[in-house]
């Protein structure tokens, strides 16, 4: 036997080195961003992510290092990315719901303290002048000091003042290793930021910060607020009001007025109480729901209809040209939406539109402006982008239908009128629910075409929520989380679990519906 031929099993053994060892490299830059993401966790005392996440990783580990889980290596990824971007998601929406996550509530108790304390600062009256060398390291500025005593302390915004090993000229600190000492000409050219840096003087906020008016010297400044571990109160020195914590998520005096910034704090029920309770909220809540619904069942009906009438109509054999009207229905759905949607908003301008300007010889009608012409606006732009697909669709369930099926009925007499209505529609329902049931769901939720054409307005000004004539419930928890002066995440959070129980209820039923039409026919 010759022994320099390699054998099967060698060969096979060689072979398996490459897939092994790309394996342990992938799950090595895993476990490493594994490891990144746990310390981070666990800094900020986020103890049940930590868990998930570290059960998770053992779970992927283990998966792959295991010969006995060959099928789980396949789905394990998309099982991963679902956990991530779908799971991860609506349980956090459902969390954010049940807090008071907001404008003046997104930090934690200590967090909320510290800053209250740095906001309310006077000078301390008797404080020394203390030299003061501006330095910067990347976009982080912070004070080189140099104590009374002749050392060297230096400190930033987010670090207390430490005693650090410096460069002295004259006897006053003046540059320290890997920070850049600032010049006269450039701590004129930001000001501002300078003005606005308070330093620490410890880790204690009651102790103070240094604060400098011409980036040479500073003085100690010390808060007008006074906080009382013991009581869990501030006071204020200047008029002797109490605040305490009566666990609303801020510092609160006994008139009820509220200290800001406050903090995160669960509230259970409240957001989904006052969505449906005060009459400021309940309002534009009900009328943006009916509108939905209205502007959800209208788009499909709509473009159901034009689509279908285009394809009954293009669908005649003898009709010459028809590939060609055919490709001229498909551009709108052929062109980028956001596109389309921007040209419609242009033509729809009040003064300079083309509808107005043009085809209205100079007319000032308010297509935008105007609640109920907003909304036919809205609608108008939805059905040039909606109808093309429902063309394509009925156009393949027409032809689809048997032509004996059509051709028995005429022999029988059936008009055209009975023949569509009594045989082809109930055929195309059959074929078509699934699709309109999803078309419904998309139009309820569809933020673009809201808010590219009218950014969900006109505005209602005697709302208390920042809400417009034409917003649906997308763009009215867009505006409730991210626009506006305060930003209630957790009422928005709220809307968005009702928006979804809706859309689940309703194509739950619409879709028991179908099978029923399914087996009747």
């Amino acid at each position: 036997m010759d022994t320099t031929t390699p054998t099967r099993a060698s060969v096979l053994r060689g072979s398996s080195i490459g897939p092994l060892l790309l394996k342990i490299v992938m799950l090595g830059i895993l476990d490493a961003a594994v490891v990144f993401l746990l310390m981070t966790l666990l800094t900020r005392g986020s103890y049940a992510i930590f868990g998930v996440v570290l059960v998770g990783a053992l779970a992927v580990n283990w998966v792959y290092l295991s010969k006995r889980a060959m099928p789980a290596k396949y789905i394990t990824p998309g099982l991963v990315f679902l956990a991530v971007f779908q799971v991860f998601t609506i349980l956090y929406t459902f969390y954010i719901a049940f807090t008071n996550y907001s404008t003046g509530h997104v930090l934690t108790k200590d967090q909320a303290i510290e800053a209250l304390l740095s906001q309310s600062q006077s000078r301390v009256p008797d404080s020394p002048q203390y030299p003061v060398t501006v330095v910067q390291q990347g976009d982080q500025l912070a004070f080189l000091v140099t104590e009374p005593d002749g050392t060297a302390m230096l400190g930033s915004a987010e670090q207390p003042l430490e005693q650090v090993d410096a460069t002295f000229t004259d006897g006053k600190a003046t540059a320290v290793d890997g920070w850049t000492t600032l010049q006269f000409t450039e701590i004129l050219a930001m000001q501002d930021e300078l003005f606005d840096l308070a330093v620490p003087v410890s880790d204690t906020a009651m102790d103070g910060w240094l604060r400098t008016l011409d980036g040479r010297s500073a003085f100690q400044y010390i808060s007008d607020l006074e906080y009382d571990p013991q009581a869990d109160t501030l006071t204020n020195t200047a008029t002797d009001v109490v605040y305490s914590d009566t666990s609303l998520g801020a510092f609160t005096a006994p008139d009820g007025s509220q200290m800001l910034p406050g903090w995160q704090i669960n509230v259970g029920l409240d957001n989904f109480t006052r969505a449906v309770s005060e009459p400021t909220i309940r309002g534009p809540l009900v009328y943006v729901l009916i509108w939905t619904f209205v502007y959800a069942t209208l788009s499909v009906v709509l473009a159901f209809a034009l689509g279908l009438f285009m394809a009954i109509l293009f669908n005649n054999p003898k009709m010459k040209g028809r590939k060609v009207y055919r490709i001229i229905m498909v551009l709108p759905y052929a062109f980028p939406a956001f596109l389309s949607t921007m040209i419609w908003s242009g033509m729809l301008n009040t003064r300079f539109g083309f509808i107005n300007e043009t085809l209205l010889g100079g007319a000032e009608i308010p297509w935008l402006t105007d609640p109920t012409l907003a909304k036919v606006s809205v609608l108008i732009v939805n059905l040039w982008l909606g109808f093309p697909y429902m063309f394509l669709v009925t156009t393949g369930a027409l032809q689809a239908i048997p032509e004996e099926v059509v051709e028995a009925a005429t022999t029988d007499g059936a008009s055209p009128w009975q023949v569509f209505r009594l045989i082809k529609l109930p055929l195309l329902l059959v074929s078509t629910a699934p699709i309109l049931i999803s078309s419904f769901a998309f139009n309820f939720n569809n933020f673009n075409a809201i808010y590219l054409v009218t950014e969900g307005g006109p505005v209602d000004r005697s709302a208390a929520i920042p809400v417009g004539h034409t917003d649906i419930l997308i763009s009215l928890v867009y505006k409730v989380a991210f626009t506006g002066q305060n930003r209630d995440y957790g009422l928005a959070s709220a809307f968005s679990i009702i928006i979804f129980v809706i859309i689940a209820s309703i194509s739950a039923y619409m879709f028991r519906k179908t099978k029923m039409l399914e087996d009747i026919n």
